[in-house]
């Protein structure tokens, strides 16, 4: 069987299951229980799920994965979102592929998908480089986070 070698990630390791097909690899998602094509940003929101669930411990149950928001009266898809056990967004994540370089212009689009969601943290990854960020909605600005916090401590 041969599969699609991806780049290595800023990530820890981790066990995927990957099968191939008709020439193409193919990644299982946990969260959405089904194969997917896997694409350089697949690649990237799927350690960024494991890192999530096996790093920082949120439930597998409370996170959901490329969801239809509402943003200026256009439909978007949010890459990943957690939620807190009262079912309030507590954390969205923007994924991109390795390839694309995180800017102005990525912290733009998740703070314009976060009008709609109101996530208490953000993070933006391209697999490689990871930003955190925590809202302060009052000054209606990010605070930077040197690492993203566990499930347990939002939950405070």
């Amino acid at each position: 069987m041969q599969f699609c070698i991806m780049e290595k990630l800023n990530f820890p390791l981790y066990q995927f299951s990957l099968k191939s097909k008709e020439n193409k690899t193919f990644i299982f998602d946990a969260v959405r229980k089904k194969w997917l094509v896997l694409t350089p940003e697949e690649w990237v929101r799927q350690h960024c799920i494991h890192f999530l669930i096996n790093q920082k411990a949120y439930p597998l149950g409370l996170i959901q994965v490329e969801k239809k928001l509402k943003v200026n009266k256009r439909e978007k898809r949010y890459d990943i979102v957690a939620f807190n056990p009262q079912g309030s967004i507590a954390l969205l994540v923007e994924c991109k592929a390795p390839s694309v370089p995180i800017t102005q212009d990525s912290f733009d689009q998740i703070a314009q998908y976060n009008f709609a969601l109101n996530s208490d943290y953000l993070m933006v990854t391209n697999g490689l480089e990871h930003y955190f960020c925590q809202m302060d909605f009052e000054q209606k600005k990010y605070i930077f986070l040197k690492d993203f916090p566990s499930f347990k401590s939002i939950m405070k």
